[in-house]
């Protein structure tokens, strides 16, 4: 293969986007496969970043959502909870991208803790806004590494909803967004079946379906109808590439 397991994930999760849509941007690899959509197949993707930015057009890949680089080019720039409150609640959001230290069988996200909540092995950096964009947003999209640690059956915390306790267990909870739509990993992509469980629905050129369970952290299961991921097109390896490459200083 003349491409990495890491830029499979993103381009894959970068051909989920479709032109037009709404998208709140998380930091990391979710930033570089929105970015990476806009400048591929997607040129009027809105991308709204939790600082309080609408229809950034980053010229080089934004380092965190305070970035000024985020702010040359936008459509507008308010205040935090004006974005919350009347685009992300209101319903505006198509897509959420998102990424997490776990993803559970039902695509719930865990960003807080592992182990214990009180006596924690590890502290994450926690929600941000995480709880609010799986919850409101139309859908949301998931991008980690599949490794059997990230995927318990179970999180440890649940930092962001996905489908709770299965199918029906969000709109119990009040919840009128979409949830999980998949996850995308290294390896692989993950949707939800009619229950709201995550089943293998497409694998990445080169994996054995074997290697995908044996690091998932309950009985994967695998859809009918698998299909196997298109590889990295020569155009999408460019643009990723040239597009981690750019010079990280200045405001863009």
């Amino acid at each position: 293969m003349d491409y990495t397991p890491e830029e499979m994930m993103i381009i894959a999760a970068a051909r989920m986007l479709r032109d037009g849509e709404v998208v709140f941007v998380g930091i990391g690899w979710p930033n570089l496969a929105c970015n990476l959509a806009r400048r591929l197949h997607a040129p009027n993707l809105v991308l709204i970043y939790e600082a309080g930015v609408i229809g950034a057009r980053p010229r080089r890949l934004p380092l965190s959502i305070g970035d000024p680089a985020l702010v040359s080019g936008a459509l507008a720039v308010l205040p935090m909870f004006d974005l919350f409150a009347f685009y992300l609640q209101r319903g505006r959001i198509d897509v959420g991208f998102l990424s997490g230290a776990q993803v559970d069988r039902f695509g719930n996200l865990n960003a807080t803790v592992i182990g214990a909540y009180h006596r924690p092995q590890v502290r994450l950096p926690g929600s941000g806004g995480a709880a609010e964009i799986a919850a409101w947003a139309g859908r949301f999209y998931v991008i980690t590494p599949h490794e059997r640690r990230r995927f318990p059956e179970r999180c440890d915390f649940r930092t962001a909803p996905g489908f709770l306790e299965g199918w029906g267990s969000r709109q119990r909870a009040g919840l009128s967004g979409g949830g999980p739509a998949a996850v995308i990993t290294d390896l692989g992509i993950l949707t939800p079946d009619a229950s709201g469980e995550l089943v293998l629905s497409a694998i990445h050129p080169g994996i054995p379906v074997e290697t995908v369970q044996e690091r998932t952290g309950w009985p994967l299961r695998i859809a009918p109808d698998l299909a196997v991921t298109p590889p990295p097109a020569p155009e999408e390896l460019a643009v990723l590439r040239a597009l981690r490459a750019q010079p990280r200083k200045g405001d863009g």
